[in-house]
């Protein structure tokens, strides 16, 4: 995060709790943080209540105090002093007297004839600094204190801040956008999919038109990976803890799995949350030599894990998450090699998709702490230097994570941005020495030796229910031709007159394997259009009586209408939009 821009938001908290203080002088302000893209800060309003009509007051109220805010001054303070200071507001109290018991030095910061109590990080000069077109108060919202529910509620006010005007436009575009896209209100708009609360939380029921989109997709990845001489595997929900135990998954990952019990065997299971130990068994059962390696093995499969309640959200945070995941096992000189191929596998999977321009990637590397990493250092360093050279090699536009590996090796991730800007981190490919040592696994090299492989972990999609919810808020609900569910409507005008013809058309269609439906209900002909627009068909064939009698067809697109098109020449025209999957 820029350090500049920190120091902004941090001193408009700041300035929102003196403009608040003066427009309501009994109002007793908490803490004021920063957050992503602004900052917020906590009041004790007493009987006022604040909404967010209110907000207009207060903004302009800071942006007259920010002409006197020339710079800060500091002080620092003893315990004595800051709780005389303020002996008036019993949340500034109670921090003074934490930061006391942990013995952090006590700080004033005053500007504007402002003082608070603050650690710093602030403009230099607030007035030249902060452009008062380049901030915005954005909402009032209730918070315990220190988000403990057994204290008071508080009023929460909430602000957005950017370097400049435009960028706070942008910003405010892109949220507005972003409501129209939802993908929880378009889910249910185009039938994709259902939130159940008597199945529960984080679990999506997919409809028909979901389950097709899901069904595009998978298609598309393992055409991708066919072609790489992947091997399609299957491995079940649930296992024995002992795999866990083998895996080292048990000491890092229990407390987020979910557990079952057989009602006869009454036998203790859990529900797999990953299934790199179900492959790491399919490799082990075999006797593999040089020759045979790489293995890649390939499995759509769903896994389970227990996210927070509070966490989950339509497609984008789940518990039941279909992972379009794959190992390759393969031996250390092999490692650049098959990099190169998931790359390439990757980058035809997001450019096909319209997502490829702009991404970038982390290289997630190991913590400080030995104990959140298993393995020897040795091979963490082998696996890292690779993961470098990889993306050196391939020009990516990186930059490091330091402790953001996986416990058992580091990891490139992947993040792609939308249609409206966002960043959504989606593909993943791992690096590993820690399974393949832990499960014995091993190979006949060509000395006649057994040797240890490396297993490269990669996701390309991530998960489909998270690709998902990218998709139909990058695309708005309006897919390409391939991805869409109803791919051609059909419309006859009166279908007494027109559904011959109408019905002809909906044959030859469906039997060039496009996606077609027949509307000939009992309905106007404008709400049978409207509905089909509502829908997002990329193509919707109007047919009346021209049609009829010249054998030719009207289509409407979603952008421009074409008259006169054959039958034939509108199937060739479709066919090969879906063969080549274009981005129409």
């Amino acid at each position: 995060m820029n350090t500049n821009i920190e120091n902004k938001r941090h001193t408009l908290a700041h300035l929102t709790a003196q403009a608040v203080r003066q427009l309501y002088p009994d109002a007793k302000n908490a803490i004021g943080p920063t957050v992503e893209n602004g900052w917020y800060q906590d009041f004790d309003l007493g009987e006022v209540k604040l909404s967010d009509t209110d907000l207009q007051k207060i903004e302009d109220q800071i942006k007259t105090n920010l002409k006197n805010w020339t710079e800060f001054t500091k002080n620092e303070v003893t315990a004595d002093e800051a709780l005389k200071e303020f002996s008036w507001n019993e949340y500034k109290t109670e921090l003074i007297n934490d930061f006391t018991k942990e013995t952090k030095t006590l700080t004033f910061y005053t500007c504007g004839g402002f003082l608070d109590l603050c650690k710093g990080g602030h403009c230099e000069h607030p007035n030249k600094d902060i452009p008062t077109d380049s901030f915005k108060l954005e909402k009032v919202a209730g918070a315990y204190w220190k988000g403990d529910a057994n204290n008071k509620m508080l009023t929460r006010i909430y602000g957005i801040a950017f370097d400049t005007k435009e960028e706070l436009e942008k910003f405010i575009w892109q949220q507005e956008e972003a409501k129209k896209r939802d993908h929880r209100i378009l889910g249910r708009q185009l039938k994709l999919f259902t939130i159940s609360d008597l199945v529960g939380p984080g679990l999506p029921l997919f409809q028909k038109n979901g389950n097709i989109l899901r069904r595009e997709l998978t298609n598309f990845l393992w055409e991708l990976h066919k072609e790489h001489n992947y091997e399609w595997v299957w491995t079940p929900h649930m296992t024995k803890e002992a795999l866990y135990d083998v895996s080292g998954h048990s000491g890092q990952y229990l407390e987020d799995m979910f557990s079952v019990f057989g009602g006869t065997s009454k036998e203790k299971f859990w529900m797999k949350p990953m299934n790199c130990p179900f492959h790491m068994e399919l490799f082990k059962d075999n006797q593999f030599s040089y020759r045979d390696m790489p293995v890649r093995y390939f499995e759509p499969a769903t896994v389970y894990r227990d996210e927070k309640s509070g966490q989950l959200g339509g497609l984008t945070r789940v518990r039941a998450i279909t992972q379009d995941d794959g190992h390759v096992i393969c031996k250390i000189d092999q490692i650049e090699q098959e990099f190169d191929i998931i790359l390439d596998v990757l980058k035809n999977f997001y450019s096909t998709v319209g997502l490829l321009e702009g991404y970038k990637v982390r290289l997630s590397t190991r913590d400080d702490d030995k104990s959140k990493w298993l393995g020897e250092d040795a091979n963490w360093k082998i696996a890292e230097d690779a993961l470098v050279n990889i993306c050196k090699k391939h020009d990516l536009p990186y930059f490091e994570g330091p402790g953001e590996a996986a416990f058992y090796g580091p990891k490139l991730d992947f993040m792609f941005k939308d249609a409206i800007g966002r960043d959504h981190q989606l593909a993943t490919i791992q690096c590993d020495f820690v399974q393949p040592e832990r499960f014995g696994l091993s190979f006949v090299n060509e000395k006649g030796e057994k040797e240890q492989p490396v297993v490269i972990h990669r996701a390309i999609s991530g998960s489909l229910e998270r690709f998902l919810g990218v998709a139909i808020e990058h695309f708005a609900g309006a897919f390409p031709v391939w991805m869409s569910p109803v791919q051609v409507a059909i419309i006859p005008v009166k279908a007494e007159y027109h559904n011959e013809f109408a019905t002809e058309v909906y044959k030859k269609l469906r039997d060039a394997n496009i996606r077609v439906e027949l509307d000939d209900r009992n309905e106007s002909l404008g709400k049978r259009i409207r509905a089909s627009k509502e829908m997002k068909t990329p193509y919707v064939i109007i047919i009346g009586d021209k049609e009829k009698e010249s054998g030719n067809l009207t289509v409407e697109t979603r952008t421009e209408k074409i008259e006169g098109i054959s039958v034939e020449e509108f199937i060739n025209k479709v066919v090969k939009e879906i063969k080549e999957r274009t981005l129409n």
